[in-house]
């Protein structure tokens, strides 16, 4: 499937954490993203989702990830946020609830093409009993 998407990461830096390893727990999830320092955060940009759906299915969460989609959905696309401390070892961790202390990575996806539910069921497809569901079998 081709997909055009933009997607819009922020992230805290505290005066206790040190850039380049936030900047780096970013990467781990979202390889490729473009960082820009901002006074007291890290912002990226990208359009590539691959890395994240792949952990998204080794970690095997799709149906906690297509519940967080969810809450936050729009017309346009879809946010969430991580766990920062998971990120630093290359772990999706959805945050739930209160932020950390240390701030969440604030993950915003704009969907462009083909549809917003389209996109979601490429990185995070339906799944029964754990595995994921190809549509067209059904």
């Amino acid at each position: 499937m081709i997909y055009s998407v933009d997607v819009r990461i922020e992230v805290p830096v505290r005066d206790t954490e040190v850039t380049d390893r936030v900047g780096d727990a970013v990467e781990n999830i979202f390889p490729g993203v473009e960082l820009d320092h901002e006074p007291g955060q890290l912002v990226g940009e990208t359009h590539e989702l691959e890395r994240f759906s792949e952990r998204l299915h080794e970690q095997a969460i799709l149906d906690t990830a297509r519940r967080e989609f969810a809450k936050r959905r729009d017309d346009d696309g879809f946010s969430f946020a991580l766990k920062k401390q998971a990120a630093f070892k290359g772990v999706v961790n959805f945050s739930v609830g209160n932020p950390d202390e240390l701030g969440d990575i604030e993950v915003h996806v704009t969907v462009r093409d083909p549809s917003v539910d389209e996109v979601i069921d490429y990185i995070a497809p339906p799944t029964e009993e754990g595995r994921p569901v190809d549509p067209n079998d059904r």
